[in-house]
Parts: C-alpha cells; sequence; structure tokens
C-alpha cells in the first residue's frame, strides 16, 4: 500500500520523542514490509489541514495518524468522511481508541502491527451529524471537562492533575437535569446526572471503552440523579472497569438515539470524544455500521500483551 503518516507532535508521548529517529523506525518497518510511505510530523494547530489534504488524495490505499485520543478522532472523522482507511498510533494519555482496537499502546510496538495489518470495516457514531469513534456524554463528563479546562496545564502529568482537581469539583457539585429520550421510535423522559452514548456497547471490566466495533448499535447508558457520595461511588467504579455493573446506571442500546434536554435555553454543554462541544437542545445519534475503514492487527497479532 502507500500511506501517508501524519503525526501530532504536541500529542502526549510524541512531545517527548525524537521525532526524526522515530520517523526513520516508521519508514524502515513499513518499507520492509512492502509498503510505500510518506511520513509528516505536524503541530496539532495543523493536523487538520494536513489530514484533510492526504484523505483527499486518490493515489493513497490508506493514512496513519499518530497523536492523543482527540487526534484520532479528528483522523477518523476525515477518514469516514473520504472512506480513506485509518492506522492509529496511539500518542495520548488514556488511547482509548487503540484500546478497543487492541492494538499495543507503545508507539514502537505498533508499527510492526500495523505494518502487517489488514483493512476492517468498522462502526462510527455521529452526533448531530459529527462523527465519534468512542462516546457522546452530557451531565457529569461534561462538567468536569468544563472544570478541566479552566486549569491551565502544558503536560501529560499536567492534565492528569486537572483531571483529578476537576472530578473531585464535580463530586461535590453534580449536575442533575432531565432529558427527553427517543430510542429506536420509543419515547420517555429522565431525570439524571449523566448521560453516554458509546459507538457499540462498552466492554465489561473497562475503562468505558468498546471491545469490538462492529456490533452495528449505540450503547445507550444514564445515572439517576446523584449526590457527592453517589458521584463518588460511580467514579471509583468506572476507575475499576465496573461502570456497566454500577448500581447508578441504566443500560439501553439501538441504532438511532435522540435526545431533548427540555431546560437547555438552546444550548446544551456535550462531550464528544473527549472534546467539550456546545450542541443545540436536540441532539440526533446515529451509528453507521461498517462505513469507517480500519487498518488493524491480523488476529494472530491482536494477543500481543498492551503496553
Amino acid at each position: 500500500m502507500k500511506i501517508k503518516a501524519i503525526f501530532n507532535r504536541d500529542g502526549g508521548t510524541f512531545r517527548t520523542t525524537d521525532m526524526e529517529a522515530y520517523g526513520r523506525k516508521v519508514e524502515e518497518v513499513f518499507r520492509s514490509a512492502g509498503h510505500d510511505i510518506e511520513i509528516a510530523v505536524v503541530s496539532g494547530k495543523e493536523m487538520a489541514a494536513t489530514l484533510e489534504k492526504a484523505a483527499g488524495r486518490d493515489d493513497l490505499d490508506a493514512m496513519l495518524a499518530g497523536g492523543g485520543d482527540g487526534t484520532i478522532s479528528a483522523a477518523a472523522a476525515v477518514a469516514w468522511k473520504h472512506g480513506m482507511p485509518l492506522g492509529v498510533v496511539p500518542a495520548g494519555t488514556m488511547n482509548l481508541f487503540a484500546r478497543t482496537l487492541k492494538l499495543p499502546l507503545d508507539i514502537w510496538k505498533v508499527l510492526d502491527v500495523l505494518a502487517e495489518g489488514e483493512v476492517i470495516e468498522a462502526d462510527i457514531g455521529s452526533a448531530n451529524g459529527r462523527a465519534f469513534v468512542h462516546q457522546f456524554s452530557s451531565g457529569l463528563h461534561a462538567r468536569m471537562i468544563r472544570y478541566r479546562e479552566s486549569y491551565s496545564f502544558a503536560s501529560r502529568l499536567g492534565k492528569i492533575s486537572a483531571s483529578t482537581r476537576a472530578a473531585i469539583g464535580v463530586i461535590f457539585n453534580p449536575p442533575e437535569f432531565d432529558v427527553d429520550i427517543t430510542i429506536d421510535g420509543v419515547e420517555e423522559r429522565r431525570r439524571i446526572s449523566a448521560l453516554s452514548v458509546s459507538n457499540n456497547h462498552f466492554g465489561r471490566d473497562t475503562m468505558m471503552y468498546a471491545d469490538d466495533l462492529t456490533g452495528g448499535h449505540l450503547g445507550f447508558y444514564t445515572a439517576q440523579p446523584l449526590k457527592p457520595l453517589g458521584v463518588a461511588k460511580l467514579a471509583f467504579d468506572i476507575v475499576r472497569g465496573k461502570f456497566r455493573d454500577s448500581t447508578a446506571i441504566t443500560e439501553m442500546s439501538g441504532e438511532a438515539v435522540d435526545l431533548h434536554f427540555p431546560h437547555s435555553r438552546g444550548r446544551s454543554n456535550c462531550v464528544i470524544d473527549g472534546e467539550l462541544t456546545p450542541l443545540g437542545s436536540d441532539v440526533a445519534l446515529r451509528i453507521h455500521p461498517g462505513e469507517l475503514k480500519l487498518l488493524v492487527g491480523r488476529r494472530e497479532q491482536l494477543a500481543v500483551p498492551q503496553g
């Protein structure tokens, strides 16, 4: 294949990586596997334009994107729009999408897996037409991200510290709101503290990422109105990978989810793949089965331990 690799030098692990040496390794691995590869190392601000330009080329068979979950989400949206196969190099803090794809989380080890990999047809979600590979959420998560972004940080450790402070803030000030829900034509109103819609169900015993992206459905989760102690218990369940077993969570699934926030005054704070995204009072969530082409490891390679 002819591949374009685009790496966000401002993303997580890449900030402290010798990108010239890394580029040489990428070339060595992919050319040894018989591929023709081009490499671009760009800033975070340049990623969107570089991805769009690459995806629009008719001489490429696939592209690689390297960075954190935000970078990978943006790359997947571009790849989906253009029908371009996408490979993922995890260089962020959590690397949730790479975990879903069962890729090695080491930026060096993942190269061999991708170079010898295969292209699959995976699902992708959308919220009012905006793509998401992981989840859409509102309530607790949105408030935590808003709190986190009010703090300044310039490193991975700084981001973790800001996230911890934000989580504590939300525990002591949880939201509570009404939402009108329509799932596959069935309507109801709920009063909740949190809502999450995932690209396929979150896995069991995971920190809220899917085990498989080919199920063709959305996972739908809400948390009942919570007081500080309830939020703390839910946070503990999330950290230990027991989110779906929490007594505070109600779980459903569907192919089409429509939300109406009756008291949002035309603006609702939501999170799409970790990015705070103000939307209107109405949100249409859809699953698009098999529309995202992904370069992943072959089955025998996926037994490689992560990390």
